[in-house]
């Protein structure tokens, strides 16, 4: 499943930050044990199944410390790789590269891993759900993720909070109750559907009675699910959300569900195995 490339403008400055921060002063023993004329070429290798993620991003980093970097690409982003398939080769200066080496892989690691984590749900889901990431995100690092998300077959949530009215539980304790801060926001943005978070069948139906389009609904009961989507069916979208176990999904799809929103995509999928070898020319 491919998407749009990623702009490099979403991530220039971000490899440019990642690359200070690991290079402080210099890289002591690259400038030590390497000539400063040596010339390598290194290999992205998965060691493990994943779905590809963030490869202009790695790339980046080579550029950036070596602008004359030469660069073949044997994967694209979304697609999946098995163990030992080599991803790209980059050709250059030997210094540079070893200096680049963990910056870029930090990045390609994280992103393959959270499209791989999306991936591993959608056909989990077995086709009938869509996940949905959340802004659970990583701080600054929210576009490249929602871009791992999508090419790992997912959809994004919002990318910022101006985008879309979400009540979610800390308003309507604020905001004079879960009907209250729903009917406000409905009457001040009438054209605006309102999503509200509820977490029992009742905060359900009370928010949709007080105008909510959307149920952003957390309750853990599998039962609970299946009786919201009954009682609102016509009368409201329903998102599955919460801290929803990968062994419920194919639950959540034979129950009716058709979007479940889940933040552990982003916040907590491991790093996918892939390591950077390098050798002399």
């Amino acid at each position: 499943m491919n998407a749009t490339p990623l702009d490099a403008g979403l991530y220039r400055e971000l490899v440019r930050r990642a690359l200070a921060e690991d290079l402080g002063w210099g890289d002591a023993t690259s400038s030590l044990v390497v000539p400063e004329s040596a010339r390598a070429t290194g290999v992205l290798v998965a060691r493990a199944p994943l779905v590809l993620a963030g490869l202009d991003v790695a790339l980046e980093a080579f550029r950036q410390l070596d602008p004359a970097v030469s660069v073949e690409i044997y994967r694209q982003d979304g697609e999946w790789c098995r163990a030992g398939d080599r991803i790209a080769a980059v050709s250059g200066l030997a210094v540079p590269m070893l200096t680049a080496e963990r910056t870029a892989l930090n990045f390609l690691r994280h992103l393959s891993g959270v499209a791989s984590a999306t991936r591993r749900c959608v056909e989990a889901g077995g086709g009938a759900l869509r996940i949905a990431d959340t802004r659970k995100t990583l701080p600054l690092l929210r576009a490249l993720q929602q871009h791992a998300v999508r090419v790992g077959g997912g959809i994004n949530a919002r990318q910022s909070l101006d985008e879309g009215i979400v009540i979610k539980v800390n308003h309507a304790r604020v905001g004079g109750g879960l009907a209250a801060s729903v009917a406000r926001a409905r009457a001040a943005t009438p054209d605006t559907p309102v999503h509200a978070e509820a977490a029992t069948v009742e905060d359900a139906i009370e928010a949709v009675d007080a105008g909510a389009a959307v149920v952003v609904f957390t309750g853990a009961s599998p039962a609970d699910l299946r009786q919201v989507l009954r009682q609102l069916v016509g009368r409201a979208r329903v998102i599955v959300s919460g801290q929803i176990p990968f062994e419920r999904l194919a639950a959540c799809a034979s129950a009716g569900a058709d979007v479940v929103s889940i933040g552990a995509i982003t916040d907590s999928a491991p790093a996918a195995d892939i390591v950077f070898e390098l050798r002399s020319e």
